[in-house]
């Protein structure tokens, strides 16, 4: 028996020495001819159980969100893949789970994340909220200080909606809150379902938010009359925060949300209910915002980028959407005049659900696909070979 044990062991620090000599696992690429020339779309990882965010870090390392409530560390170089230890619990129903993630600007002085994710509240409901904590990188990956600096108003129980996508601009944070499946609540200002929010990465109110008294609206709200906002982007050139949601059966939108203003839902919309209904009172209505772009039928969009990185000049301030039932990336065009055109179809149903897009610190563009065998992907110009 002893022997057993012994020769046991001896194989299993066999194997550990064996591993850590091989060389990181390699994946498929493909070359795709686009508008503006070929790219090549390289694999990173597959088997990730339904992720939902990327986010980079400043070492040009990832952090991976897995709907179910893991978050994983990920090193494109050494393929190394590790769990972070110490998360926040999530209520993983519907819709719901661990959601966002972003990187502080001063993460190599104050080494914080925040994280969006559907938190239990009582015994039945859940409600969307953000935490940030410090990510311990050594001598173990794992969260620590965790503060939870937003939660949605009046939790429930539908699975429906939560939003949860973020951004970090400067000292303020923006976060998506969906309708939860309640659409007259978009249209509360005191409710903050269906809005897009704005506090300090600290959790205080900015005092320049359009109802940072709380008298006349949610202190935390910085637009409203939104459905299912789950793409959420910084133009790091103009400073410019945009937004895509979800419409019903179409209206899909991509807006650029502005202080204190009415997005219409669900009073106007292009789309209709999945009924086939008629929504609310038509398209247009006054003191409502009209969507910068809209799709109908519905693509169902995600995660999206505003590109400002150096790999595709041509792409220069593009917008890029992923799409989960159309399974493609949509490239968009903002105009002179200010206006957003549909320009290109990327990677039609080449590798499924597109769940977030993101560009990443060297200019390539990465995307993760949503399943249980989901993949990590990066886009970038495929090289010309010698003749």
């Amino acid at each position: 028996m002893k022997l057993f044990t012994s020769i046991t062991i001896l194989l299993l620090i066999w194997a550990s020495i064996a591993n850590a000599n091989m060389p990181p696992p390699s994946f498929p690429s493909q070359i795709f001819e686009t508008q503006h020339g070929k790219i090549e779309v390289k694999q990173y990882k597959n088997s990730l159980k339904t992720p939902w965010s990327i986010a980079f870090l400043p070492d040009e390392t990832l952090l991976i969100t897995l709907k179910q409530g893991q978050l994983k560390h990920f090193d494109p170089i050494s393929k190394r893949y590790r769990n972070i230890e110490n998360i926040p619990k999530v209520v993983s129903k519907g819709q719901g789970g661990l959601l966002d993630v972003a990187v502080s600007n001063n993460f190599d002085k104050d080494q914080t994340i925040f994280l969006s994710y559907s938190r239990s509240v009582g015994l039945f409901s859940a409600a969307t909220a953000v935490m940030r904590a410090k990510l311990q990188l050594e001598p173990q990956l794992k969260l620590t200080d965790h503060r939870i600096i937003y939660e949605q108003t009046k939790p429930t129980s539908s699975g429906f909606h939560y939003g949860s996508r973020i951004v970090v601009k400067g000292e303020d944070i923006y976060i998506t809150n969906g309708d939860r499946g309640d659409e007259d609540r978009a249209q509360d200002v005191f409710d903050t379902a269906g809005s897009i929010i704005r506090v300090k990465t600290n959790g205080s109110i900015p005092k320049d938010n359009p109802f940072a008294s709380g008298k006349k609206g949610h202190a935390t709200i910085w637009s409203y009359g939104h459905r299912n906002p789950q793409g959420l982007a910084l133009d790091e050139l103009t400073g410019e925060v945009w937004s895509v949601e979800h419409g019903a059966r179409g209206g899909d939108e991509i807006n650029l949300p502005q202080k204190g203003k009415n997005y219409g839902w669900p009073i106007i919309s292009y789309g209709t209910h999945y009924s086939g209904g008629k929504i609310g009172i038509g398209t247009e209505a006054p003191n409502m915002e009209q969507p910068k772009y809209y799709w109908d039928p519905s693509i169902a969009p995600s995660g999206m980028t505003i590109y400002r990185g150096a790999l595709f000049p041509q792409w220069q301030g593009d917008i890029f959407v992923g799409a989960l039932k159309d399974r493609k990336i949509v490239r968009l065009e903002k105009t002179k005049a200010g206006e957003v055109k549909q320009a290109e179809i990327l990677l039609e149903g080449e590798y499924g659900r597109i769940r977030d897009v993101r560009t990443g610190p060297k200019g390539a563009i990465w995307f993760i696909t949503d399943s249980e065998q989901g993949g990590l992907y990066q886009i970038i110009p495929a090289k010309e070979k010698n003749p």
